[in-house]
């Protein structure tokens, strides 16, 4: 009777099991389901996808600054630009360079200027936090070289408060220890129109004529402190930025003329049509306004189309407006493609499909790019960030997309996975590892010329880029042993980048757990066993890092405060908690106790119509500088993770 008794109990756990797995598993399949039809619903019918790309409030106070600095004021959208800043205001008052960070002074100078120039009081209780926070942190001279050249323009204060960029840089020789090649792409198509706007001293219309004086704490003209000395060698550079200054009117005039004309050449060649000069913000406005100061008339077909550049970045709701600071379709296309393939690959065949023709279409081949400069024995086949940006693809946007296409099983993609691949292995640095744009970009003794305070002068090798890049070599390795020379390289580089704990700095998502898991995901594709400490060491971080609620999150402070806030955050997000649980998973843990409970929270966390919505931001576009937020990251990251664990289980 015992035994008996023992069987129906048996039995009916059994049976109770049996039906919360299956529950669990119609859950499951459901939320795969919703997030997949609301990711296929935002495709493009040319194929392709792009998200909103939103970055601090800087770049929308500087659309206003530009509209005043051009007296080509569009009032309507300069409000709906003011009603945005206005509700990103922290209650401090300050302005943070991402939702729920500190204070910045720049941001915040640039933002109370086009607050004021819209026409709000400075006695507005908003006006006068965001004035007492920049008074307390020192005034508008503490603020940053590009925030001080913005002010040298509207005449708040002198150009001995700007760094000495003379336009005759363009003349420098190679071997000078400052040349344009041994900068960034991002910098240097910033940096050539700006040698034009500070060397002829570009004053803005400014037709309301508004000053902010009220934001010195002494009369700009006798500050002494634009340049405090941070190094040895940055010292060196200030005497040298002090030794240009004084020998500036030796300049002769057909040498100034000479490095004029080598400026505009230069930046013009590069102007992009309609996606603008490096497909990036700042580099638009600057080479926009330095046509305008060269005289280029207003109708001219240079002008009116890098003006419609930057008009293209706005994003114009009923209420508010903001400017992005560039456009992702090839990055959101290819990993909304991988979520894709890993949820439905034969029922979203025809999306798929469509997606790759149209990358297919903007791969790009013998178009002239400054990476030649660098590689000019390596044929072409990467891909941009943007829609067109011929002169600079992406090394990472290249491995993703390539990656993509290699594990899609849709027809016809050899040829443009091999030429991708042959490219990634020719931008490999000399330590093995990629950066994102540029080869061997090392020279970090410019960080300390006085126009780098930003620290984002360069684009070293980085661990997530290189992880991708080993991701697509060892996928297409398998039957090109040609190939397998720059993975090991690269897996070199790898093992050398992982931290005491396991993880990997992430450069351009937020942070070490993105960082972790686009190694981990690399690493899943070779031949390296789940044994190794690059796994276990990777995954016991994760585990380490995960939050009560089941999640993961990580904060951009661990960009400032690393044994802080690596991993740390004050609330789990679904991006991070894809990140992690994807992570686990390529590390062999997909049946752990830490992944069933992040797929529980990111089933919690789902909306009804599919998607996620984490308020957060999700990388930098320069760590300590520049955030953004990418708003398709909680749309296919999740599905993802989502449908890797139910994929796992089948299996």
């Amino acid at each position: 009777m015992f035994n008996e008794s023992n069987q129906t109990m048996d039995s009916r756990q059994i049976t109770s099991r049996s039906t919360d797995v299956k529950d669990s598993k119609n859950k499951l399949d459901a939320a795969i389901k919703n997030a997949q039809e609301k990711l296929l619903s935002l495709q493009d019918k040319e194929g392709y996808w792009v998200f909103e790309l939103e970055a601090d409030c800087t770049i929308p106070a500087e659309y206003i600054m530009m509209m005043h600095y051009l007296d080509d004021i569009n009032d309507e959208l300069q409000q709906k630009l003011a009603n945005y800043l206005r509700s990103r205001q922290s209650e401090q008052g300050f302005y943070p360079l991402y939702t729920g960070g500190k204070g910045d002074i720049s941001c915040s100078i640039k933002v109370y200027y086009a607050l004021k120039m819209v026409g709000d009081s400075i006695d507005a209780p908003h006006m006068k936090k965001i004035r007492e926070y920049i008074l307390s942190q020192g005034g508008a001279a503490k603020a940053n070289v590009f925030t001080r050249i913005a002010l040298a323009t509207f005449e708040q204060l002198p150009w001995k408060g700007v760094p000495y960029i003379p336009v005759e840089i363009m003349l420098l020789p190679k071997w000078f220890p400052f040349h344009l090649d041994k900068v960034s792409y991002w910098s240097r198509t910033v940096m050539v129109p700006l040698f034009i706007l500070c060397t002829l001293k570009a004053k803005a219309k400014n037709p309301h004529n508004i000053n902010v004086r009220e934001l010195f704490l002494i009369d700009p003209d006798k500050e002494k402190h634009y340049f405090p000395e941070r190094t040895l060698l940055n010292k060196c550079f200030l005497v040298l930025d002090k030794l240009g200054r004084s020998t500036r009117p030796f300049i002769s005039d057909k040498t100034h003329q000479k490095a004029l004309a080598k400026a505009v050449e230069w930046f013009t060649e590069r102007l992009n049509g309609e996606d603008g000069l490096g497909g990036i913000f700042p580099a638009m406005v600057n080479a926009y306004e330095a046509l305008l100061l060269l005289d280029y008339p207003k109708d001219h077909e240079q002008v009116v189309t890098a003006r419609k550049a930057i008009d293209k970045l706005l994003v114009i709701n009923e209420h508010d407006a903001y400017c992005q600071p560039c456009l992702s379709p090839v990055w959101d296309t290819g990993l909304a493609a991988l979520a894709l393939q890993e949820a439905d690959k034969e029922g979203t065949y025809e999306s798929l499909s469509r997606a790759y023709d149209w990358l297919k279409s903007k791969q790009l081949s013998d178009e002239p790019g400054d990476w030649r400069i660098a590689r000019p024995d390596v044929d072409g086949g990467g891909w941009a960030f943007q829609f067109e940006n011929p002169h600079y693809p992406d090394v990472d946007d290249t491995a993703v997309v390539a990656f993509a296409m290699a594990d899609s099983n849709v027809a016809d993609l050899d040829e443009s996975i091999h030429t991708a691949t042959r490219w990634v292995i020719g931008m490999q640095s000399e330590n093995g590892g990629y950066g994102a744009f540029d080869v061997d970009n090392t020279n970090y003794y410019l960080d300390e010329i006085p126009f780098a305070d930003h620290g984002a002068l360069l684009d070293p090798p980085t661990a997530d880029v290189s992880a991708r890049c080993a991701m697509l070599i060892a996928k297409v390795a398998q039957n090109h042993a040609e190939y397998l020379p720059a993975l090991k390289r690269t897996l070199d580089y790898i093992r050398s980048e992982q931290e005491d704990d396991g993880s990997w700095f992430g450069r351009w998502g937020t942070n070490y757990i993105y960082g972790t898991w686009s190694v981990l995901l690399g690493l899943e594709q070779t031949h390296i066993a789940k044994t190794d400490p690059l796994f276990t060491r990777a995954a016991s971080y994760l585990k380490s890092v995960q939050r009560e609620d089941g999640g993961w999150g990580e904060d951009n402070e661990s960009y400032y405060d690393v044994k802080k806030f690596s991993g740390q955050y004050h609330m789990s997000t679904s991006f991070q908690t894809a990140w992690a649980v994807l992570g686990l998973m390529a590390a062999g843990e997909a049946h752990c106790a830490e992944v069933k409970a992040g797929i529980d929270f990111i089933l919690r966390k789902q909306q009804a119509d599919g998607v996620w919505d984490d308020p957060c931001f999700t990388a930098p576009g320069f760590p300590k500088v520049f955030f953004l937020k990418y708003h398709g990251y909680d749309k296919f990251f999740p599905l993802w993770a989502l449908a890797r664990y139910r994929n796992e289980l089948a299996n």
